[in-house]
């Protein structure tokens, strides 16, 4: 399907491209969807305009990160609530391979009090569509048993934090917690 894909790649640039040229951030929730700009789309020889949204495309907690070290979200940080539970972080399999796990803490941290703890873990087994399907079951679940769901269920009054959605149904399935998205956790401690 890599001519479907191209095609459709072709389409997002087309649509992308006069932002990025504007310098404007391309932000996003998914890893996997974003970082696919900065990675996929790279490879499928698209040219310059390929690279320049790359260039612009940015995961929330990395956009979030870069605008609190500038010292534009004093203002937000002075809302946020405090947090006394402690928090664990499964970081995505594209958010470990871009090195996009850190920014993540970096924006937990502006929520006064938060103390996050990263969960040493492989991919949660998941895969993206991988562990949906009935004959990788064994294995995914497997994966996911090597430390991500027993860090989970060591600590059943930690929230935790999961940015992928098929990692947040792993943990949901694996270990009966609910994960959430740092952008769910930090919208709980925004004044009403």
């Amino acid at each position: 399907m890599v001519d479907k894909a191209r095609a459709k790649a072709t389409e997002l640039v087309s649509a992308l491209l006069p932002f990025a040229e504007k310098g404007i951030a391309i932000v996003g929730l998914e890893p996997s969807c974003l970082l696919t700009l900065r990675d996929e789309m790279l490879v499928m020889g698209l040219g310059k305009a390929a690279q320049t949204i790359s260039d612009q495309a940015l995961l929330l907690e990395e956009f979030l990160a870069r605008e609190a070290a500038a010292g534009r979200l004093d203002a937000l940080k002075a809302k946020l609530t405090p947090i006394s539970q402690p928090i664990l972080l499964h970081g995505h399999c594209h958010q470990k391979a871009f090195g996009a796990v850190s920014p993540i803490i970096e924006v937990l941290k502006l929520i006064p009090g938060a103390q996050p703890e990263l969960i040493e873990s492989s991919c949660c087994g998941m895969a993206g569509s991988f562990g949906y399907e009935a004959s990788h079951f064994e294995v995914s679940m497997k994966m996911a048993e090597l430390s991500l769901l027993p860090a989970v269920r060591k600590q059943p009054d930690a929230i935790v934090v999961a940015d992928g959605t098929s990692c947040r149904h792993q943990i949901r399935d694996g270990a009966q917690r609910e994960a959430i998205h740092v952008a769910a956790l930090l919208a709980r401690h925004l004044p009403d």
